[in-house]
């Protein structure tokens, strides 16, 4: 960042949209999943036909009381829902069923770590509200199509305080969100197909004055890179226009993520006009004691609690308990093994590495694998002691433990003929053979090149047909090289 750019500071709020996993939308029975055809998931309801009445979801309630715990927010015990007018061609009803001034979750944080370290994102709210429909501009040269599929589907809005500072933190914010609602399952986390959606506000100021500058936000933005190159074009765009002595407008800007640009949609309207009003057709929500309480229940262990016990507890360094903590159903597949057996980096190595790659190539999750704990401790125990090379090991052993539970790893094992030899004066005849039969490449090792000794290492297991421990055969390599 050059002198000029530090002379400034931005200020960053963020409005995050998140679809709750439900089966039906807000307001009706229509179905909340996502499909290719259009229109096929409308009803009277959704599309405001006249004497039709909107019916709360149970569901959604409970999903926006999950994230406001999770975040530490007040949860608010007597509410109700209000209409926001506005017209747009995706809206059918010409308003949005929202809420206003009494939102179901008040106050709260996110945590977010960046370069610069740690610190919480304060929220001003989290409320409920259904979504619009999809305009879609590119399917006919002159007609804009409309979609109502999405339209009346259940969404939570995130709004934090403008207190983040760079697109790096605003980046981190957003993983943080998306990964809290994927791990406390309200939310699939799928933003390509828009199941989170973010709005960005951003302003600049003078380095060390308190007062806010004029804010743009950009809407829409789908991907967690998006957001980064578009609050940084937007941070870049203001300072030069502050710089050159231009007024910046409060406005509603879009990012062209093909042409890596913001451009303006239109001047950006203030909360008094959209005419908010209490929604007469639907009734207050009380969110009671004991209903709280079972959600609460319902909770999962969190990811910094848990990055704090693989660290802590099973030993393991900060950047694979970071790893582990991605997904839930990652952590408790681990956490299946991890109480069978002590070799839990090797555990980590393997989930990481090729099982994470299988998953990958069948497109399965982390809990469509078989529970199979003892075939696990079995195979761990033979790469963790030598016994099976860990390539060996990931190619003949570990497909059989992800596919069947009942499979014995340790005879499957010997029937493969892939147990190695752990005898010391086998490996001595295999390196000494090897060194007798290549006095060429010797005398270049002798002479500095080190690099050969992969070279050797592979003559022995060849010669070996793989059952040479790869340590202890580097081990005699070095040892009988380096004394002659």
């Amino acid at each position: 960042m050059g002198s000029t750019q530090t002379s400034f500071e931005a200020v960053i709020g963020l409005e995050v949209h998140v679809q709750l996993l439900t089966q039906s939308k807000l307001f009706s029975s229509d179905p909340a999943h996502v499909t290719e055809l259009p229109n096929a998931h409308v009803s009277p309801i959704v599309l405001a036909h006249p004497g039709t009445l909107p019916r709360m979801n149970k569901k959604a309630i409970e999903g926006a009381v999950k994230m406001g715990l999770v975040c530490g927010s007040t949860i608010t015990r007597n509410n109700y829902f209000a209409r926001k007018n506005y017209f747009y061609p995706d809206l059918p009803k010409g308003y949005q069923i929202s809420q206003h001034t009494h939102p179901i979750c008040e106050g709260g944080a996110v945590n977010i770590t960046t370069s610069s370290g740690k610190r919480a994102i304060r929220l001003t709210r989290i409320h409920l509200e259904e979504d619009a429909g999809k305009s879609m501009h590119d399917q006919h040269p002159a007609l804009t199509y409309l979609d109502y599929n999405r339209a009346g589907v259940a969404l939570i809005e995130i709004v934090s305080e403008p207190e983040m500072h760079s697109a790096d933190e605003a980046a981190a914010y957003l993983t943080q969100i998306r990964k809290l609602v994927k791990w406390i399952g309200i939310c699939d986390g799928n933003m390509e197909e828009g199941s989170i959606r973010c709005d960005a506000n951003v302003s600049v100021r003078r380095s060390g004055t308190t007062a806010l500058g004029t804010r743009v936000e950009v809407k829409n933005l789908n991907s967690i890179r998006h957001l980064k190159h578009a609050v940084q074009l937007e941070i870049d765009r203001l300072i030069s226009m502050v710089e050159r002595g231009e007024s910046v407008v409060q406005e509603t800007r879009s990012y062209d993520a093909d042409a890596g640009t913001t451009f303006s949609i239109r001047t950006k309207e203030d909360a008094d006009d959209y005419r908010y009003f209490p929604e007469p057709d639907l009734p207050p929500f009380i969110v009671d004691e004991v209903s709280l309480e079972a959600i609460q229940k319902e909770l999962p262990v969190l990811p910094d609690e848990k990055f704090a016990h693989y660290c802590a507890i099973e030993g393991l360094t900060a950047y694979d308990a970071e790893q582990l903590t991605e997904e839930i159903s990652l952590s408790t597949y681990f956490d299946l093994i991890a109480g069978q057996t002590a070799h839990k980096k090797t555990a980590v190595n393997v989930l990481l590495g090729p099982v994470k790659s299988y998953l990958n190539e069948t497109g399965l999750q982390w809990n469509d694998l078989p529970d199979n704990p003892k075939g696990w401790c079995a195979l761990l125990e033979l790469i963790a002691t030598n016994q099976v090379s860990f390539s060996q090991a990931v190619q003949t052993l570990l497909p059989a433990v992800l596919i069947d539970p009942t499979i014995d790893v340790v005879e499957l094992a010997g029937q493969k003929d892939i147990l190695q030899n752990t005898n010391i004066d086998d490996h001595l005849s295999w390196v000494e053979s090897v060194i007798m039969d290549m006095p060429e490449k010797v005398l270049e090792y002798r002479k500095g090149k080190k690099g050969l000794i992969g070279l050797f290492v592979g003559e022995v297991k060849k010669r070996s047909k793989g059952k040479a421990d790869p340590k202890k055969t580097t081990e005699l390599l070095m040892q009988t090289l380096d004394k002659n």
